[in-house]
């Protein structure tokens, strides 16, 4: 919208307070504010459910893989070599690793604790990026086929009070059958490693061990539990692995990563557009304000509008002015709520501890929140789509005071004056 020079400085006073207008110089402060907070929390609220999702989409993933081929009845895969022969083949498919994962129990120090046993070969534990980057303490490399040393996780250890070096024992329900029943089997481990994926559940449950060491303890023989697949397109795993499906199928089934783990990632995406269409809300409700603090000082400068009408100024100048004084007003506390937003998430973390320490309660905890720290990741598109939403609504609320402003009839306001 491009405004004369005499347009432009009317619009500037106007913003500015004037004599005996500090109530609406105040109302359209409060316009500004409203609008910097509403889009502030939009900004915050919804780079931390895509942070959310992100964090748990990566770790889930990066643990459990794109699918998994598991068996059909029985307790394993015993042409496991087979099927990752073929999985490899299949176009689109970038690794597949065979598996074992069972929920066991494991003790230590007369403490007890669910677990859940994954063997896996040597070579796919150390070169596991997300295991290997999250070790807190000890090496990977001293755990090796027969050596009895394994990895457990952070709060697994916390719970058990074992550290590196501690023996911890695993009670297997798959043991020697005898004429009074099945003896459970129970065996000894050297924990070499703990690590700290980030999720808690993993961090509470998993213990890692060669597969070689897990068909030992459950009497699997050379058999697989599954085969762990990775593919280049997470989002289009069930085109690329349907191929594998027919080629498998009676003797195993495919589930990828949105089966498993369909309930969560549905209620994320849920929870994201509600948050959306609440806070856009207070976008909504700040807009009001602009546009009664227009109303208002069309109200106050009804005269100077007439003035201004005698001396030529036409309805479309008018227009503008108002146009142009509502819409800097939603513009600078946009401009202002995404300063703020990202301040704010560049500080998220700090800002959860500190209201912790002063209010006393824990805000962030791992065991209900999955993650152990307040993730954060921008999307531009929905930045942008943020602040057009935001000016958009702004230039909305002014277009009825313009109009009331640009209808004002010099006539009747300068009869008696």
């Amino acid at each position: 919208m491009i405004l004369s020079r005499y347009e432009r400085m009317i619009a500037r006073r106007y913003l500015l307070p004037g004599k005996g207008e500090a109530f609406i110089f105040l109302v359209a402060s409060i316009s500004l504010v409203a609008v910097m907070l509403g889009v502030a929390a939009l900004v915050i609220v919804m780079s931390v459910m895509n942070g959310f999702r992100a964090e748990l989409f990566d770790k889930i993933v990066g643990l459990n893989g794109h699918a998994v081929i598991q068996p059909i009845g029985g307790r394993g895969l015993p042409d496991w070599r087979e099927i990752v022969n073929q999985a490899r083949a299949t176009p689109g498919v970038t690794s597949a690793l065979p598996l074992i994962e069972q929920p066991l129990a494991a003790t230590y120090n007369g403490r007890a604790e669910a677990v859940l046993v994954r063997g896996m070969r040597i070579g796919d534990i150390r070169g596991n990026s997300t295991i290997r980057s999250k070790v807190l303490m000890g090496s990977l490399q001293s755990i090796t086929p027969g050596s009895g040393r394994i990895a457990i996780g952070s709060r697994l250890a916390e719970s058990l009070g074992a550290q590196v070096g501690s023996d911890i024992s695993l009670f297997s329900p798959q043991g020697q059958t005898t004429p009074f029943g099945t003896v459970p089997r129970i065996v000894s481990y050297t924990v070499a490693a703990i690590f700290e994926i980030g999720v808690y559940d993993y961090d509470k449950a998993y213990i890692f061990m060669p597969i070689e060491d897990a068909q030992t303890l459950l009497l699997m023989g050379d058999a697989a539990g599954m085969v762990e697949i990775n593919t280049v397109d997470p989002d289009k795993v069930g085109e690329i692995l349907k191929p594998l499906g027919d080629k498998i199928g009676g003797r195993a089934v495919i589930a990828d990563w949105r089966t498993m783990n369909a309930q969560l990632f549905e209620a994320l995406a849920v929870e994201r557009v509600a948050m959306f269409t609440v806070l856009s809300i207070i976008i909504l409700v700040a807009v009001f304000n602009i546009l009664s603090s227009l109303i208002m000082l069309v109200r106050a400068k009804t005269r100077d509008i007439a003035i201004l009408r005698t001396m030529g100024a036409t309805r479309g100048s008018m227009m503008r002015i108002f146009i142009v004084v509502g819409t800097t007003i939603g513009a600078l506390g946009t401009v202002a709520g995404l300063v703020l937003g990202f301040i704010f998430l560049f500080y998220r973390q700090g800002v959860v501890n500190f209201v912790q320490l002063v209010t006393g309660q824990n805000l962030w905890d791992p065991s209900i929140r999955y993650l152990t720290e307040l993730p954060s990741k921008t999307d531009p598109v929905e930045i942008i789509v943020i602040a057009l939403m935001a000016l958009i609504f702004s230039f909305l609320a002014t277009l009825y005071p313009a109009w009331k402003a640009a209808s004002t009839d010099p006539v009747q306001v300068l009869r008696y004056e």
